[in-house]
């Protein structure tokens, strides 16, 4: 059942991120959590996110008023923090590594398979089209390949420089499931709300002002890293260096192209550096 459950929800991922199959991924997300529900996994009480997801979504349609509007994106993003933060019960995220040392100089790390945060994604990509703007393959691949290069080789670097991470390439076991869980649910999830959402509302919202891409991208790019805060003040940097990178991927290649960056940094940061970092001394 375990498999059958991952399987179905990293597919919707990735239909969901790629096409606008809307009704299969549904179906694969019902799928997936009605087996994480058998399986203990999911409890009862987890409906409850559930259900205000459902009336945040009823209330941001553009035949509501503007004030249910607002209502329902303010609920929309306190939801979103707590299922980001893991604070509704009723998820019981299964722990499929960890806490181990991944090379002897690192911090210990600890990997679990969300259910709870990557309801953030599936709801935003799901629910406004505009999150993922239309883009040709080439213009994605290009923006979201030259931005993840820039990217990496800025944050990389620096994080070495601050004594961070060291150079260390590897492979570690646990390597197939780590690649499958941040491409389809932590960076789809991720970039689904601040570039999406975040970065795609607010350069909507200022669509008159001639420089709303660059205010958006720097703006978002803060918030992305005031939400690694819990990493200390270094973290926090190398964070909205990485943003500002994965919102001009966002802007000239689209929603994949972002995806593609934010996971091709942490690939770099996973498979060639100390991860997650080293152990201080």
């Amino acid at each position: 059942m375990f498999v059958i459950q991952w399987t179905a929800i990293f597919l919707a991922a990735f239909v969901t991120s790629l096409c606008n199959f809307r009704l299969l991924s549904l179906a694969l997300l019902l799928t997936a959590y009605g087996v994480a529900l058998l399986d203990g996994q999911l409890s009862i009480t987890a409906i409850l996110p559930v259900i205000l997801l459902l009336l945040a979504a009823a209330a941001v349609t553009e035949q509501r008023h503007r004030l249910w509007q607002y209502f329902g994106h303010a609920l929309f993003i306190v939801l979103a923090l707590a299922l980001s933060l893991h604070l509704f019960p009723g998820f019981h995220n299964p722990k499929v590594f960890g806490p181990e040392r991944i090379t002897a100089d690192a911090v210990p790390f600890t990997m679990y398979l969300n259910l709870d945060k990557p309801l953030v994604g599936f709801w935003l990509v799901l629910l406004f089209p505009w999150i993922r703007p239309s883009r040709d393959l080439r213009a994605a691949l290009i923006a979201g390949v030259s931005t993840a290069l820039i990217a990496t080789a800025a944050c990389m670097a620096l994080a070495v420089v601050l004594g961070m991470v060291a150079w260390i390439p590897k492979f570690p076991a646990v390597s197939w499931l780590w690649m499958l869980n941040n491409l389809l649910l932590v960076s789809f999830a991720e970039e689904a709300f601040f570039r999406g959402y975040l970065q795609g509302g607010i350069s909507r919202m200022l669509k008159q002002y001639p420089y709303k891409d660059a205010l958006a991208i720097g703006v978002v790019a803060l918030f992305f890293g005031l939400s690694h805060a819990a990493g200390g003040w270094q973290l926090m940097v190398l964070a909205s260096i990485a943003g500002v990178g994965y919102g001009l991927a966002y802007r000239f290649g689209g929603f994949q192209a972002a995806v593609l960056s934010h996971f091709f940094l942490n690939s770099a940061h996973f498979f060639l550096f100390t991860y997650p970092a080293l152990q201080p001394i």
